[in-house]
Parts: structure tokens; C-alpha cells; sequence
């Protein structure tokens, strides 16, 4: 029942968000029902029994279809993630206005229960559903209040995760009919034996939706001008949370399912991931705009995780579950910087910034520390993942970590500078006048900073947690 109750509340909620015409109350309200999910999921890591923790009832009987859900490690860790990040972002951005403040809460709150679903789904059709619901909200979100240039960009968005989805839909169909027990349920799914050419058809109709959500190289195009354009709220729901998706698909979804395909077409995936975490990185060494910076980042970092998953060693797959919820703490953190400095000066730009430090001293120092754990300090949360993914990617093939290694040199060259122009030397007429960021603020991100210290040092409660799930993985390799 559990399970159940982390999609429920927040699309029970988010309905409700709608009715609620006063912004104050509104945000009460989508702040409460992440706090009720958040304590929710903390609840899940206590049972290891299947009692609370799955839920099953007929949903499309004559299609074999069933709302089935249940939680495993993986399972536990992303909607732990999940939980943690609304209350975060709701806290983070308590004072900025929006119009019709009900309904962009309300399709924050759809946003979570679509979210929740994915990962906890074990029907592929269900599946499928929660896939769009969780999109959906975040088009309409971005388009309403999204930047400038916000209609030609999510118009982009909408094309690429439209026709990812469509084709994941025709391999879905496909896959049914060639289940002979004529069921979407997930044990169904792993039984069957598909012989090598449908294999590789229907991996690549797969891979497709699940490599635009992620995104890999060269299905990433859409990523960084959706983050530039889309309220900040949420760019952090998309870049840390909603890019799991694609990881997480992968792992439940294409390679149990497609091991003979996985193996044949790994060096492909790898080259194409390793490309892009090269290629995102020199982009992102270039840009003036923090959002852009970031999101560039946040390729390259996926582009890490996706390389690790297809290589198929213990090691590194260790270290993509670990990463999947570090990431999102830390890149959920640097949003959160620039929505505070965007608010407070009007610009994103780092050419317009400067010696922030001198006049918002907690800010530079909390900005600081999450900036290092996303380039993997030792002692932070990005460092265990990191290493454990090179580690695997190093026993798949020496080259693909040697070229992947650049990325580290390249993302301390792009965040320092960060940092340098941003919070020190002069400061400029624009941010003469700064003034340090407030207690909630300082509340949120030192929430962050110990997670990011906590996870650095002792990373074992999420690699317990995610144990059964890598070795189940790693098998399908062998």
C-alpha cells in the first residue's frame, strides 16, 4: 500500500492544487504533500517484505494489463530521490511568483506522480503511461512559464520526446504480440525468449526514447535550451529527477529484456556516450550563461552513468546507482544557486556577475561545496560514484576510460571558472548592492551540503540498497 500511496498523494494533491485560487495556500499546500511523500518513502526503506511494498489490482484485464507497482533497492532509492528533491525545490523557490500560481504547482505535483510511477511500475503498459504523465506536466509548464523563447523550444522538446515515446509504444505493441502469454506484467516480459533479430529491432525502439530522455549524445539537443527557457523550479525537476528516467528504464526495462542486443551494440553505446561527455564538456568550458553551463554539465555526467550501465561490470554499475541519486542532490543544488542569483541581479550571465563573495559570503561558501562534489572532490558524493564508474568502464576497455578521463580535467576547468567569475574578484555596479541569501535559503542548501559530505563519506547505506539490482544487472552480461 505504500507503494500506492507515493503515486497517489501527489496526484490527488496536484488535482486539488487547481482549486485553490490563493498563491500563499497553494504553496502550503504542494509544500505539504511533498512532505507527506517524502515521509512516506522514508517509511518504504524500513520493510523488506513484499506486503507493504507492492500493490496489484485489474486495470485492462483483455490486454493483460494489471496497475501493478512495487518497490525494490532501485525502486526505493529514485523515489527516495524523488521525495526529497519537491519539498527542496518547493522550499528553495517559496519566493518566487508565478501566474496562476494553482496550476503550475498542481502540474508540479502531476509532474511527482508521474515520476513516482516510473519507477515503481512492473507493467510495461503502465509503465508507458506514467512515462507520458510525467512528461506532459513538464511541457506545459515550460511552455506557460518558460522564458523568451520558451513556445519554439518546448515545441523542440515536444517533437523529440513525442516521437522517442511514439516509437517505444510500436515496440511495446511489437513485444506483446510476441509474448505468448499475452501479458505487459515485468516477469512475463523477462521470460520470454526473443530470438536475435527482434532483439535487435526492438532494442533500438527502445533505446530511442529512453536515450532522448537521458540525454545521450547526439539525442541531447533539446536538453540545454529546455533548461535555459524553463522556470528554474522546473529545469530541477527535469535535470534531477527526470533524466533518471532514461537510466532507469535501461536498467529495468532494455537490458534484462535485450541481453543478446545489449552485448552486440554496447561499443556503439559507450562510443556514443563517451563522445558526448567530451563534447558537452568543451561546450560547456565556453558559456557565459549559468543555466547553460549547468545543463552542458549535466550531459556530460549522464553521458558518464549510460557508458557505465553498457559495460556491464559490477564496479561500475555499483557506481551509476550511487550517482543516479547524487547527481540529482548536486545538480539540484546549482539550480538553486542560480535561481538565487537570477532573482537577486536579473542575469545569468557570468560576464555580468562578480566578487559575490564579498557581499553574500554564505552563498559563494554552500556554492562552493556543491560545485566541487559535481566535479567529483574526494571526501563529496560525486567522488564514490565517479570512481566506481571508471573503475568499470576501465574492465570493459581501457581507451573508453582513458578519453572519458579527459571529462574530469574539463569539468575543473569549467566549474573554477565558474566560481572565479561568479563569487570572487571585483565586484561591478551590479552586484555592489548584493545581500546574502535568506534562512530558508541557507536551510535548504546546507540540507544539500550534508547529504553531499554524508554520501561522500559513507556511501554504503545506497550501495546495500541497490545491491540486488546490480547483481542482477551484472548477470545479464555474463
Amino acid at each position: 500500500m505504500l507503494a500506492l500511496l507515493l503515486i497517489l498523494i501527489p496526484l490527488v494533491t496536484g488535482v486539488a492544487a487547481f482549486f485553490i485560487k490563493n498563491e500563499k495556500v497553494v504553496k502550503s499546500w504542494a509544500l505539504l504533500s511533498a512532505v507527506v511523500a517524502l515521509g512516506i518513502s522514508l517509511a518504504t526503506l524500513y520493510y523488506t517484505d513484499t506486503t507493504h511494498l507492492t500493490f496489484t489490482k485489474e486495470w485492462l484485464p483483455d490486454l493483460g494489463s494489471s496497475f501493478s507497482v512495487g518497490l525494490d533497492g532501485m525502486g526505493k532509492m529514485l523515489t527516495l530521490l524523488t521525495a526529497i528533491a519537491f519539498p527542496i525545490i518547493f522550499i528553495s523557490t517559496k519566493h518566487s511568483t508565478y501566474k496562476d500560481a494553482n496550476q503550475f504547482y498542481g502540474l508540479m505535483l502531476l509532474s511527482q506522480a508521474g515520476l513516482m510511477g516510473v519507477f515503481l511500475s512492473t507493467d510495461l503498459l503502465l509503465f508507458y503511461f506514467f512515462w507520458e504523465l510525467a512528461l506532459v506536466p513538464a511541457y506545459f509548464l515550460c511552455s506557460k512559464w518558460g522564458g523568451e523563447k520558451r513556445i519554439s523550444v518546448t515545441f523542440k522538446f515536444f517533437i523529440y520526446t513525442f516521437l522517442g515515446s511514439l516509437i517505444m509504444l510500436i515496440g511495446i505493441l511489437y513485444l506483446y504480440i510476441l509474448n505468448p502469454e499475452k501479458s505487459f506484467a515485468l516477469q512475463s516480459i523477462y521470460k520470454m525468449t526473443l530470438n536475435n533479430r527482434a532483439q535487435d529491432i526492438l532494442f533500438w525502439m527502445f533505446f530511442l526514447a529512453f536515450a532522448i530522455k537521458m540525454p545521450i549524445f547526439p539525442f541531447h539537443t533539446w536538453q540545454p535550451d529546455t533548461y535555459e527557457q524553463s522556470p528554474t523550479a522546473t529545469t530541477m525537476v527535469l535535470s534531477g529527477i527526470m533524466v533518471k528516467m532514461g537510466l532507469f528504464a535501461v536498467v529495468r526495462w532494455l537490458l534484462p529484456v535485450f541481453p543478446h542486443a545489449a552485448r552486440g551494440f554496447d561499443n556503439i553505446i559507450i562510443g556514443l556516450s563517451v563522445t558526448g561527455m567530451i563534447y558537452a564538456s568543451c561546450i560547456a568550458i565556453v558559456q557565459d550563461d549559468l543555466k547553460r553551463l549547468v545543463a552542458y554539465s549535466s550531459i556530460a555526467h549522464i553521458g558518464l552513468m549510460s557508458a557505465a550501465l553498457f559495460a556491464g561490470k559490477a564496479n561500475g554499475v555499483q557506481g551509476v546507482m550511487v550517482q543516479m541519486f547524487n547527481h540529482g542532490i548536486n545538480i539540484i543544488g546549482l539550480w538553486i544557486v542560480i535561481e538565487l542569483t537570477e532573482r537577486q541581479f536579473g542575469t545569468r550571465k557570468m560576464s555580468e556577475l562578480g566578487g559575490l563573495a564579498q557581499k553574500a559570503p554564505a552563498l559563494a561558501i554552500l556554492l562552493v561545496i556543491v560545485a566541487l562534489a559535481n566535479v567529483a572532490l574526494p571526501l563529496t558524493n560525486g567522488f564514490v560514484g565517479e570512481f566506481l564508474m571508471f573503475t568499470g568502464l576501465y574492465q570493459f576497455n581501457v581507451w573508453y576510460t582513458v578519453v572519458a578521463g579527459l571529462s574530469i580535467i574539463l569539468a575543473a576547468i569549467y566549474t573554477l571558472n565558474m566560481i572565479q567569475k561568479v563569487f570572487y574578484g571585483n565586484t561591478n555596479a551590479l552586484t555592489e548592492q548584493a545581500v546574502d541569501i535568506r534562512l530558508n535559503e541557507k536551510l535548504v542548501l546546507s540540507v544539500l551540503v550534508i547529504l553531499i559530505f554524508a554520501m561522500g563519506v559513507y556511501p554504503k547505506p545506497i550501495i546495500e540498497l541497490t545491491q540486488a539490482s546490480v547483481n542482477s544487472l551484472v548477470s545479464v552480461f555474463k
